[in-house]
């Protein structure tokens, strides 16, 4: 899937012009759209007095017209999306939204770069269950990263939800030695760069990253994801978001739909790009 988004202002007002060349979406639940390919063009103007009217033209040229309120979104993958053309949802809520398109209760997930723990947490509440069987395997590579982590966990879940994480401080290109074998991976997430509030100069690399995918390729179970954010406006980063866009295009077709999404005109916003097997 190739996104394409183009701003502009016009009379003090605020158009947003997308264009979507739709192959496949990541998952079938995402979309009524099938397998055919087709282009949809999308105009929206937040002039609305109740929120922000939305055009879509179809593939046969007929239009259809649709209103997005300012009140809370729905939770359907569409409006997260109009809401984060808008300026209103950050790259990771995005991720979010779309990790709750594929992760059940029970499931068994990776947070390969916790960070200061908030996708930890999100993870955590998505496969928590009351039968205990969720489980949530977190990693980082500094200490005070998963320390972090877990005054969040101390903060927002209970006792019988903190027994369900288990965190290593280890390098993410690990993946493999914190995962049981009999375990059947449902979801890896990855958020690089450096740790918020932390040092900067501590970052990760495109060479471990790679080695990271790789091996999240192979616990990954059919019809998981990889969800990667990545970032090019530190030292690095740009290194290592082309190595992950090469990593994923070279995936087969057969078994894997890539895609990204990406702000052409803010060039050093986050990037998020999706792996999702087959």
């Amino acid at each position: 899937m190739n996104l394409f988004y183009s701003y502009s202002s016009l009379l003090g007002r605020r158009m947003v012009k997308c264009e979507w060349n739709l192959n496949q979406y990541i998952c079938p639940s995402l979309s009524p759209l099938k397998t055919n390919s087709r282009n949809i063009k999308v105009f929206a103007n937040s002039s609305e007095p109740n929120g922000a009217s939305i055009s879509v033209a179809g593939a046969d040229g007929s239009w259809s017209s649709y209103l997005s309120r300012e009140s809370p979104i729905s939770g359907s993958m569409e409006q997260v999306m109009v809401e984060y053309v808008f300026g209103r949802k950050k790259a990771t809520e995005v991720a979010h939204y779309v990790w709750k398109q594929v992760v059940q209760k029970g499931d068994a997930v990776v947070d390969a770069t916790c960070g200061n723990g908030y996708d930890t947490l999100a993870l955590l509440r998505m496969v928590a269950d009351n039968a205990g069987r969720g489980r949530v395997y977190g990693m980082d590579v500094q200490k005070i990263a998963l320390e972090s982590t877990s005054s969040l966990l101390d903060q927002f879940a209970s006792p019988d939800e903190k027994e369900l994480v288990e965190l290593f401080v280890m390098c993410h290109s690990q993946i493999e030695d914190i995962v049981p074998n009999d375990v059947a991976v449902r979801l890896v997430a990855f958020n690089l760069g450096y740790l918020p509030g932390g040092d900067k100069k501590l970052i990760t690399r495109s060479e471990t990253t790679v080695l990271a995918l790789e091996a999240a390729k192979r616990i990954l179970a059919p019809g998981g994801l990889i969800s990667i954010v990545t970032y090019v406006g530190h030292p690095g980063g740009r290194e290592e978001f082309e190595k992950i866009e090469g990593f994923a295009s070279g995936l087969p077709v057969e078994s894997w739909n890539c895609c990204k999404l990406q702000l052409l005109n803010r060039p050093l916003a986050p990037i998020l790009i999706f792996l999702f097997k087959r």
